[in-house]
């Protein structure tokens, strides 16, 4: 039985692997395979699957059976190709080893270059190329690349070192350091390993190789990794691969360089070659942002020849792969080479243009256009931008590095965007350039604002994958982390002071600037009506004014599927006559107090269903607990008992009555209207007189009513009396005939067991996932806060539940009232609203669950329509990462 292969070679126009075999040899690995069978100019080297880091994990560390055997072979391959000796004191064979998820994540995993210098090896290398410069500068690299990733040794020790060497030579850059003034740094470096470690600098390169390769494994278990996976939600058990690539060199004097290429801009979509680049640099220099690098356009100029093939190369990687693609070049003395070719990673605004323009291009049809935007990205497009007609003082411009503006408090440190966060408090977070350790702080920010960097730093890439906005490479920032500030034109700014970002522009303002909702128009409103010739499931909105139902018909939605009505109660001038009815004593005070509630119920329905255009409205009757309506404090109740000339004991003694342990399984929804009919009667009136008027006005109207909270088939049955009544009287006084439903939210485990006896009675079910999650878990929404992010954290839940439907849980009891509801009603019309409906997992779940819609906030309509059609086309289609069906 032959061992299990475990490692992949690519080199000399032939690849072992190819772009359909990124979950074994990562995304990295199977498109440098891909290249090379394309005859692009790719340095070769080999691939070390997933499956080899995986059982490294299950094996703590330990490499399986066979694995570094291969690995020798392969390397004896890369030797015999490129004629050099790994080691070797006169012609040294170097390496990088890099990570490479199946995805991409960019900056969160480990990197080693240079890998095979030692003492001797760094006088061959010098020897080869004449250049002691840059052997001695890609020697200093190595061993602090290999001492942080490998030995863990903070990067900062070896930066202070530099740093005084540059002090001590009175020079300000890295290159107008010397080979001498290298070699010394050298010295330097090995001391600081030994008096760290307590041991030399390993200079036996096979001993390199193995814990280098043993290091990139684990960085995939690494913190910021770990968090990068929670947030982008990918599975912790994928494991990376790692690539073992032969060394081209971008220091090797001023016809050498490296940078990043975009085939299209990703931060607007533009169909133009874009990018950065550094002459007499490495990779890490430009993505690290330690140097500020030149936009590509200037390469043209500076090397021409090179700058053409990469043009070309863009231009043929793109046609292939039918996206836009992130490369990685370096130029050695103006030979160019390839290094990598991935799927870049894009704005939201980026990645709707794209999608379209290249359906427009002839590249991809429609249904891959729609799956190439993902719909957790495309809210941002609905965010806030800058309010054109503000007053706006600029103190500073940096680079538009991921577009969109925020407000917030400045704070410093990605723990304290994280802390500062997690109680409510919009924050920006300000670096002088930020490290993938910060991710987690970026990803609590409104924005992030970095000193340095390029359009391609940590910052940029990160924040754009995020949908975050960015402003980089701000140089008038002067920060100081310590004293928890930053200077900026002569002005102070302190952590906690107002800032305003424009990740669009690349300004800074100072103070709240206002900000105003986008338009969903152009590609976007194109794209979504592509979405929605392939959706099954509906959408709908939750809104509870004539504003929000205008917002329903802005966005395209098919009606409304949560009307709350007691949110039209809290405006001023009717939370009087609500409250009066509260301390009523019997039923005619609480008839006379609703009585004027009524025409104001009425006007707010009329004008709903005339901006809904006969579209369905779903109103849920009344259903929080009395006590939300009456003032906690003392000095409110004093007041409210001068307002009203209510003795103060009374009220209070009112407020301590309707005090309960447990409000949200107390005397709310259906409970209370069954307590006090005359709740369920004004509002059936106030529904049907609106909907008799629009009929008079021949105008159409599709009214469904829906009774709150039920868990039996008679709750139900006898608010339904009441409804039906009600309806009956007002249409006879009108004199006209109004078609309606009445239904139920199924909110509680025990509506969902019973859902068969329920659907006999019921029009419609409507999930109310909210309450459905609390009654299931037994979570309180309110106090979950306090551990919820620990059970995350620790894997005990994957998901909030809150946000994404818990399948397992929830997910069964609704199959379950769905199965049961629709067998004893054929045809029964099922949704669900609250906030789940916009989260694009819980979309295609209710896409699988077989529900008739979904219902979810206007601006989050665009979300949940593209997650419909994501589900729909999924089941239809199989997508490669080439876009191959």
């Amino acid at each position: 039985m032959s061992a299990k292969k475990y490692v992949y070679f690519f080199g000399r126009g032939r690849g072992e692997g190819s772009a359909r075999m990124k979950n074994l040899l990562g995304g990295k690995g199977s498109n440098l395979a891909e290249m090379t069978n394309l005859k692009i100019s790719v340095p070769p080297g080999f691939t070390i699957t997933t499956e080899a880091c995986v059982e490294s994990m299950k094996r703590r560390g330990s490499f399986p059976p066979g694995m570094w055997k291969q690995v020798e072979k392969n390397l004896g391959k890369l030797e015999k190709a490129m004629g050099l000796k790994f080691g070797d004191r006169n012609a040294p064979l170097l390496v990088s080893v890099r990570s490479g998820a199946r995805v991409s994540m960019p900056g969160m995993m480990d990197t080693v270059l240079n890998l095979g210098l030692n003492d001797q090896a760094v006088e061959g290398l010098a020897g080869r190329s004449r250049n002691p410069r840059f052997a001695y500068d890609s020697y200093r690299r190595f061993i602090q690349m290999f001492s942080n990733v490998v030995l863990g040794i903070p990067i900062k020790h070896f930066e202070e070192l530099l740093e005084k060497r540059k002090r001590e030579r009175g020079v300000e850059l890295d290159t107008e350091l010397t080979a001498a003034d290298l070699q010394e740094i050298v010295r330097r470096y090995k001391a600081l390993v030994r008096e760290l470690i307590g041991r030399e600098f390993p200079q036996d390169p096979r001993q390199q190789l193995r814990l280098a390769v043993g290091a990139v494994f684990g960085s995939w278990s690494n913190p910021r990794a770990i968090k990068y996976r929670e947030i982008h939600r990918l599975p912790h058990i994928w494991g990376t691969a790692v690539n073992v690539q032969v060394m081209v060199f971008g220091n090797m004097g001023e016809a050498s360089g490296t940078g990043v290429a975009f085939t299209r801009d990703p931060s607007t979509g533009e169909k133009r070659l874009f990018g950065e680049f550094l002459m007499n640099a490495q990779g890490e220099d430009v993505v690290a942002g330690i140097r500020t690098p030149q936009p590509l356009e200037k390469l043209k100029h500076i090397a021409p020849k090179a700058y053409q093939g990469l043009d070309r190369i863009c231009r043929r990687l793109e046609k292939h792969y039918r996206d836009m693609q992130d490369i990685e070049f370096t130029i050695q003395e103006g030979t160019l080479y390839l290094l990598q070719t991935r799927t870049g990673k894009r704005t939201p605004a980026a990645a709707v243009k794209i999608a379209v323009d290249m359906r427009r291009e002839g590249l991809i049809d429609k249904k891959l256009a729609v799956l190439r935007v993902d719909p957790h990205q495309v809210e941002i497009l609905l965010h806030p931008m800058l309010d054109a007609k503000a007053k706006v003082e600029r103190v500073a411009r940096g680079l538009p590095a991921s577009p969109g503006a925020a407000v917030g408090q400045v704070v410093f440190t990605a723990e304290e965007a994280e802390a500062w966060a997690a109680r409510g408090d919009k924050v920006i977070l300000v670096r002088a350039e930020t490290s993938p350790e910060d991710v987690g702080g970026m990803h609590a920010a409104q924005g992030i604002l970095t000193a340095r960097g390029g359009m391609t730093s940590h910052a940029a890439v990160v924040a754009r994958g995020m949908g975050k906005p960015c402003v980089a490479g701000c140089g008038d920032l002067s920060i100081s982390e310590e004293e928890r500030n930053f200077l900026v034109k002569g002005r102070t700014v302190k952590e906690g002071d107002w800032i305003t970002i424009d990740g669009t522009t690349g300004d800074l303002m100072l103070g709240q600037l206002p900000l105003i909702q986008a338009e969903l128009s152009g590609d976007f409103a194109l794209l979504v009506q592509w979405a929605d010739a392939f959706r099954k499931i509906g959408v709908r909105t939750n809104a509870d004014t004539p504003t929000d139902a205008a917002a329903t018909i802005h966005f395209g939605a098919e009606g409304i599927g949560l009307c709350r009505t007691e949110h039209m109660f809290f405006e001023e001038d009717r939370i009087i006559a609500m409250r009066e009815m509260i301390v009523a004593e019997d039923v005619e005070g609480r008839r006379k107090a609703l009585a004027k509630l009524l025409p104001m119920q009425r006007s707010d329905f009329k004008a709903i269903f005339e901006r809904m255009r006969a579209l369905p409205v779903i109103i849920r009757f009344f259903d929080p607990p009395l006590h939300e309506f009456l003032p906690k404090t003392a000095h409110e109740l004093h007041v409210l008992s001068d307002d009203m000339g209510i003795p103060l004991e009374r009220l209070q003694r009112k407020l301590e009555v309707l005090q309960e342990s447990n409000p949200m399984l107390g005397h709310r929804g259906c409970r209370l209207a069954i307590t006090y009919p005359e709740i369920t009667e004004m509002q059936a009136r106030a529904v049907f007189e609106a909907a008799c008027q629009m009929v008079r006005e021949k105008k159409k109207v599709h009214p469904e009513v829906m009774v709150p909270l039920i868990g039996t088939v008679e709750e139900f049955r006898h608010q339904r009396v009441i409804i039906d009544r009600v309806a009956a009287e007002v249409m006879r006084e009108f004199g006209v005939k109004v078609t309606y439903q009445v239904g139920t939210m199924i909110e509680t485990p025990r509506a969902c067991l019973v859902a068969d006896k329920i659907g006999a009675e019921a029009e419609f079910f409507s999930f109310g996932t909210n309450d459905l999650t609390q009654t299931t878990f037994g979570f309180s929404r309110d106090d979950s806060g306090k551990f919820l992010a620990q059970y995350l954290e620790e894997g005990i839940l994957a998901d909030d539940p809150f946000i994404s439907i818990d399948e397992e849980g929830v997910g069964q009891l609704m199959a379950i009232a769905v199965k049961r509801g629709r067998s004893a009603r054929k045809g029964l019309e099922v949704g669900i609203c609250g906030e789940h409906g916009g989260d694009p997992q819980s979309v295609e779940f209710c896409h699988r669950a077989g529900l008739d819609y979904v219902s979810c906030s206007p601006y989050r309509v665009p979300v949940a329509k593209l997650a419909a059609a994501h589900a729909a086309l999924k089941e239809k289609v199989q997508i490669t990462e080439m876009g191959e069906k």
